[in-house]
């Protein structure tokens, strides 16, 4: 299994790129091997994260471990908070 990051090198919100830095920041300090898929590239790009994530209005960054959808930067930063990262990202 891979872990995939749906983000927008993009986005004009300072929230929406500081969610996204601590979570790449969390993967490549616990050396975890990730794709980072950029939404801005193509919007089929971010049809196909809603359409995964099921939710028409989703924004990113969405977090997936192969197929399995592992959540927002909410979940992630609840899990991190439980000292539960591992069960986030289905390791």
């Amino acid at each position: 299994m891979s872990i995939t990051v749906y983000f927008s090198s993009v986005s004009g919100s300072r929230e929406v790129k500081q969610h996204q830095s601590e979570i790449f920041q969390f993967l490549e300090s616990k050396k975890i091997k990730y794709f980072a898929v950029d939404i801005a590239v193509n919007t089929d790009v971010k049809e196909e994260m809603r359409k995964k994530v099921g939710n028409p209005s989703a924004m990113p960054p969405q977090v997936f471990n192969g197929n399995k959808y592992c959540g927002d930067y909410q979940k992630f930063f609840d899990a991190v908070e439980d000292g539960k990262p591992d069960a986030f990202f289905k390791l």
